[in-house]
């Protein structure tokens, strides 16, 4: 099947210009920048084409860290739910987390999810092996070439998959044969916090803005700079999750190409103040902060110190988010919006177009080791964006996830998804999913 996408504003490889290209069988074959001796493809009548006047063109978004939740939790999302919200938002692969149930950390127990992922998800995937204190065999034997990394829980969050003792982490560190990928909070601070804010509020002590101050600065800071000893001295390649405090930046630096760092969505758009509005709706691990600890991250996603920008997705039904910070759970959906979030954000200055690509797209490619996604090259496989510089209100009825809420409700967008395309296909036209459309195991290069 031969298609081509033509006067598009294509960001590639941290520029900006106009093209079209041409995908066969979906692969991207040929790329037209404009102003170039034009190929005869551009004018053969025979193909398939789709006018991208006025729209950008961008590589698909490969998202690092979703929460899918099959198996064990579908009663508030699934891998069919999730990944048409997913398409429907740009991201065309995404990486699942192994807090499900029964946990992912057995390979066994990974072997189904990909089985499972064949039949139900629209984009492409793969799943984290989960880390525990007893499974050193499994981590040792994965294979690589089909597993992103190992995901570690080193503080307590969703799913109790916590490891904290230093010689248990000492010795996953130096099993892992790619990147392990940590969650980085003390949970024993947590413990002392929870204490302290009780006996200081008293009445009052479950109140949702005390999420922050009881996952406080220090218990992240803690943390983090231990996983980041942890793979100084094992030579171990670490990729921290959603930092979330401007103090943990100073433990990462821009082109260490073994300690790199996520920021998530949630933790570049919001900060504590929005609390009094959104509530438990915008409660995550680690939480939400102060306006200069998102200040800072947006300054590190333009500077190189974050390497990756992701979601976190993590949904939930809204009866589960109710409460204060003890009882309401902690995550919300994310992928559906992260992209034309994003890139609002560029418009309003938070960093270039340009960066947010390499941040979403060309550098998740490149720190995994992904099989040729992440960039529009010829020779990749046709993962590929279309959005339109269009204003527009993110309302309940327009979220496909099937926890059916996003903490973005009422905000007004700056970009919006016209067409995403996985492997070539059209899986999402801007009103709807293709249902037929599923994606691909994700492939890694030797690690």
């Amino acid at each position: 099947m031969r298609q081509r996408i033509t006067n598009a504003t294509i960001v590639e490889g941290g520029e900006r210009f106009k093209g079209s290209l041409l995908i066969e069988d979906g692969i991207i074959a040929d790329i037209a920048r404009e102003g170039n001796i034009q190929p005869r493809w551009l004018s053969d009548s025979g193909i398939d084409e789709t006018n991208a006047e006025g729209m950008l063109l961008l590589p698909g978004v490969i998202d690092d860290h979703v929460h899918n939740r099959e198996p064990g939790l579908t009663h508030k999302a699934d891998m069919d739910s999730e990944t048409r919200a997913a398409a429907a938002g740009g991201v065309t692969t995404v990486f699942d987390m192994p807090n499900v149930v029964p946990q992912t950390t057995s390979l066994k127990l990974l072997e189904e999810r990909y089985l499972l992922a064949g039949e139900k998800c629209h984009v492409n995937y793969a799943f984290y092996l989960g880390a525990t204190a007893d499974n050193i065999d499994d981590i040792r034997n994965i294979d690589t070439t089909r597993v992103p990394g190992i995901k570690l829980f080193m503080g307590s969050s969703t799913g109790n998959m916590l490891v904290d003792k230093e010689e248990s982490l000492r010795a996953i560190f130096k099993a892992c044969p790619g990147i392990l990928m940590t969650h980085c909070e003390d949970t024993s601070r947590i413990n002392r916090r929870i204490a302290e804010v009780q006996a200081r509020y008293d009445g009052d002590y479950d109140n949702i803005r005390h999420h922050a101050e009881v996952r406080d600065h220090d218990a992240c800071y803690d943390s983090t700079s231990l996983a980041v000893r942890l793979a100084r001295e094992t030579g171990c390649r670490l990729h921290v999750a959603h930092l979330s405090t401007a103090r943990e930046l100073s433990l990462f630096a821009p082109g260490d190409s073994q300690v790199t760092a996520e920021a998530c969505v949630a933790h570049l758009l919001f900060c504590d103040e929005d609390y009094d509005t959104l509530g438990a709706r915008i409660k995550c691990n680690p939480a939400v902060k102060g306006s200069q600890d998102r200040d800072a991250l947006r300054e590190a996603c333009r500077d190189g110190r974050i390497r990756i920008i992701a979601t976190d997705h993590a949904p939930h039904l809204l009866e589960e988010k109710r409460g204060g910070y003890l009882k309401a759970v902690s995550g919300m959906p994310m992928v559906q919006y992260s992209l034309p979030a994003v890139l609002t954000l560029c418009d309003e200055g938070a960093m270039t177009i340009e960066r947010a690509v390499e941040l979403m797209c060309h550098n998740p490619a490149e720190l995994f080791g992904v099989d040729r996604r992440g960039h529009i090259l010829p020779g990749y496989h046709a993962d590929l964006v279309l959005l339109s510089h269009t204003k527009w209100t993110v309302t309940a009825g327009s979220v496909l996830s099937k926890c059916h809420w996003s903490p973005l409700e009422g905000r007004t967008l700056n970009w919006k998804v016209e067409r995403t395309l996985v492997n070539g296909r059209c899986v999402w036209d801007g009103k709807r999913i293709d249902p037929s459309v599923y994606g691909e195991c994700v492939r890694f290069k030797a690690f």
